[in-house]
């Protein structure tokens, strides 16, 4: 197929698909939000683009204008004919039948500098691959993802409110966050009950905020939110630090033990955990 001429609604009855409920599967039909989601991506000539969660391949055909190569990881078994009959023979796409949580992105990435990931992927696996991309240290520059609109609320959000926790301090640590376009239910089939957002995470080149011991900080971060409702001290007592010591290491990074998890900043964070780690 001349990929100028891609169209999800045809290759649909072209193959009779039915969209799998259990793979959360909802498919963008909207092509003024694929171009979105490709110039919001800033594709090049130069990029290599990994996309998860291909579908039946309309972003794929997209990116495959723009981009010098396109990896697609996509999982179910029943789409892979579909985008090896109507993708295959194009020159820059590699296709690979797996489970995106479970693939070495690295393996991928090779020596390649410029690396783009996008995603449209189903709901339910988001947080879990962004922990992943995120957690592995994987040298890419960009993501570019679909996501249930609160949940990109929460990567998007400030201190102090409801939105704000554990995985938004998680990825400001590591990418700062552009909105690129709000997404209704009626740009795909079937529709979702849910609005939809594309997001971009700029990875940075050094983190956010220096931290003598990464692991540690986000032990705190996870356990305060886990404890949303209780006071910092809460969320820190599991550390076995001795009280006075405690309470020492929250006089020196000058934070009131009293007050919640979600009201710090990453780099209050990043101040308490350096301060507990000279006490311990």
């Amino acid at each position: 197929m001349d990929i100028h001429d891609y169209n999800t609604q045809d290759i649909i009855k072209k193959y009779n698909f039915r969209c799998s409920k259990s793979l959360g599967q909802n498919f963008l039909v909207d092509e003024t939000v694929l171009n979105d989601i490709v110039e919001g991506a800033q594709v090049t000539k130069d990029d290599l683009v990994i996309e998860i969660g291909p579908g039946v391949g309309s972003l794929t055909a997209a990116l495959l204008k723009k981009a010098k190569k396109v990896i697609s990881i996509e999982l179910d078994d029943e789409l892979i004919p579909i985008l090896e009959a109507e993708l295959g023979d194009q020159e820059n796409f590699t296709l690979i039948h797996n489970d995106a949580l479970k693939v070495n992105f690295q393996e991928l990435i090779g020596e390649e500098k410029n690396v783009k990931l996008v995603a449209n992927l189903p709901y339910y696996v988001t947080t879990p691959i962004i922990i992943k991309l995120l957690k592995e240290n994987y040298k890419f520059t960009s993501l570019t993802i679909m996501i249930q609109k609160e949940v990109a609320e929460r990567l998007n959000a400030e201190p102090s409110c409801k939105e704000y926790g554990a995985i938004t301090l998680l990825v400001q640590y590591y990418c700062n966050t552009n909105i690129i376009t709000m997404v209704s239910p009626e740009s795909f089939i079937p529709r979702p009950r849910i609005d939809s957002v594309v997001i971009r995470l700029d990875r940075l080149e050094e983190p956010k905020v220096k931290v003598n011991d990464e692991e540690l900080m986000f032990k705190i971060i996870r356990n305060s939110f886990n404890m949303r409702r209780k006071t910092l001290w809460n969320g820190t007592k599991f550390l076995g630090v001795e009280k006075e010591a405690l309470l020492g290491a929250y006089e020196k990074a000058k934070i009131d033990p009293k007050r919640r998890g979600e009201t710090l900043s990453l780099e209050e964070f990043a101040t308490l955990t350096d301060r507990i780690i000279e006490v311990k």
